[in-house]
């Protein structure tokens, strides 16, 4: 079922996780509305203006599902409201500034900037937009610390 042109339902709420351990990954209608809501506002005008395929590496996760995977007790991938990103011929860090340029209505960005995986968090609330910029590291020692930076710091990475 497509929510925009370029992204799809299946797309939003597929996990190999979930697959794996026979969890079911299917939103509600709140967070059905919440993924199309994410769709419309964030991921399709980011794809359109950036012109390459983004793929989602994780976006609705059940609540089981988001504990199997070690996700936060109040993560917004939950509600639907999240997704992790990134884009084929691009770097994460550069998709990340990408976004932050083109000033549409992000709740929270993170640049999830693992030495050989990186990704970017994105979230859409349609009640609230904090415009939270993050930059999320891996301390060898496990775990993940959050840095908040303001935009001039982000696009400076």
């Amino acid at each position: 079922m497509n929510l925009t042109d370029h992204f799809t339902l299946e797309e939003l709420v597929f996990s190999q996780t979930a697959v794996r351990d026979n969890i079911d990954n299917k939103p509600n209608n709140g967070q059905f509305q919440n993924l199309k809501n994410l769709c419309v506002n964030i991921l399709e005008p980011v794809r359109v203006s950036i012109n390459r395929p983004i793929a989602v590496t994780s976006g609705f996760r059940s609540e089981r599902l988001n504990k199997a995977v070690g996700g936060s007790p109040d993560s917004q991938h939950m509600k639907g409201q999240a997704a992790d990103i990134v884009c084929f011929g691009m770097s994460a860090k550069s998709l990340f500034k990408r976004i932050l340029e083109l000033g549409i209505p992000y709740d929270q960005i993170i640049y999830e900037g693992a030495q050989t995986n990186a990704w970017v968090h994105i979230s859409f609330d349609a009640v609230q937009s904090r415009r939270s910029i993050l930059l999320a590291t891996f301390p060898p020692a496990g775990g993940v610390q959050y840095a908040k930076l303001t935009k001039t710091e982000a696009m400076n990475l």
